[in-house]
């Protein structure tokens, strides 16, 4: 299945799965934003993590979309992309 297809599927779950984990703000960018993804397609996620987060979150986060999903899942911050395409990325991202 393609990151879009599982994505569409279970928007909702994915929500609710980022408040549990402490993150806010679910965005969409790379290929599945751009409707260039495949089966062989993770999905770029990113998300701002809330006060009180842990990299046990984020991880958890991740863990449970790929379950959730069945496709690898980049879930970064805005803080994790490079400075270099940082400002694109932020501008192009689109919510959950």
């Amino acid at each position: 299945m393609k990151p879009s297809q599982a994505l569409a599927a279970h928007r909702e779950a994915v929500l609710q799965f980022a408040q549990r984990f402490r993150a806010a703000n679910p965005r969409v960018f790379g290929s599945v934003l751009y409707g260039e993804d495949s089966e062989n397609s993770d999905l770029d996620l990113l998300v701002d993590p809330l006060p009180g987060a842990t990299l046990f979150d984020l991880g958890g986060l991740q863990v449970e979309l790929e379950a959730l999903l069945g496709v690898s899942v980049d879930l970064l911050t805005p803080g994790d992309l490079p400075r270099k395409f940082r400002d694109r990325v932020l501008a192009e991202a689109r919510p959950v």
